[in-house]
Order: structure tokens, then C-alpha cells, then sequence
């Protein structure tokens, strides 16, 4: 008879493993499964921002990827990313938010019911403040037919 751990009879060594040694990932799968339905739910959510109905254009349009994002609504209401300013505080304060955030990029977003008078006067206000560069946000025109 072997004496240790490493015969037939022996008392159990300390290198031996534990007899159950099977993981259980059931739990593991089910949070799992919970995270990507919450993702899920909340992706469409966080892309939200300011309802507007924008102009379709038949180029390839811009996405307002990151920078400041000023939105002119159906009311012709101004939001600086989604917060809303009269037009009056807009031009009173843009250029100091601007020097303030220094934003990588300007994109502009108005609704298609807009007048254009309103989107040139916003357009303005950007320029006053020394940004030459301004993306124009569109949908993308839905190609119908030959």
C-alpha cells in the first residue's frame, strides 16, 4: 500500500484537484443576456438629441459625430447640443462657449420646415464667432427608380 497521495488507497495529497470541477456559467450567460438587452433598449435612446425632420440631399451628408451640434427646430427654436437658447442668447453667448469647449466640430441640424432666412441668421452667429468650418446635417436621399 502506497503511503501519500499518489497510490491506490492513500489519504487524498494536497496536489489533487477537488472531485467537482465543472463551472457553472448559467448565471453567467443570464447577466449576460440582460446587459445586451439593456444596450439594446438604450442605444436608439442615446443617439436622441433634438426632433427635427431634416432635408434630404442627394450627396453624401455629414453625421454629426462629436463637436457641437446646434439644432433649429420646426418652431425655429435654437439648442446648442440639446440645450435650448433664444435666439438672442445665442448670439450673445455663442463665441464665449466657443472659446469656453473649443469644439473639434460645428454641425448644423434644422428642421426642413424651417425658413431659410433663420438657418442663414444661425449660420451667422456661428461664423461671427470665427468657425469657418460648419457641417450641414441631411438625411440621406432615398434613391426611388431608374
Amino acid at each position: 500500500m502506497a503511503v501519500g497521495g499518489f497510490g491506490g488507497g492513500g489519504l487524498r495529497g494536497h496536489g489533487e484537484l477537488p472531485l467537482n470541477a465543472d463551472i457553472n456559467v448559467t448565471s453567467l450567460v443570464d447577466v449576460a443576456f440582460v446587459l445586451l438587452i439593456i444596450f439594446m433598449i438604450t442605444a436608439p435612446i442615446m443617439q436622441g438629441g433634438v426632433d427635427v425632420q431634416l432635408p434630404r440631399a442627394e450627396a453624401k451628408p455629414l453625421s454629426a459625430k462629436e463637436g457641437m451640434v446646434i439644432t433649429l427646430d420646426r418652431e425655429g427654436r435654437v439648442f446648442i447640443d440639446e440645450t435650448r437658447v433664444s435666439l438672442s442668447d445665442f448670439r450673445v453667448t455663442f463665441r464665449s462657449l466657443v472659446a469656453a469647449r473649443k469644439p473639434t466640430g460645428i454641425y448644423l441640424r434644422a428642421d426642413q420646415r424651417v425658413p431659410y432666412g433663420e438657418v442663414v441668421q444661425v449660420l451667422a452667429v456661428i461664423r461671427a464667432a470665427g468657425l469657418k468650418d460648419v457641417g450641414l446635417v441631411a438625411e440621406e436621399e432615398e434613391v426611388t427608380g431608374p
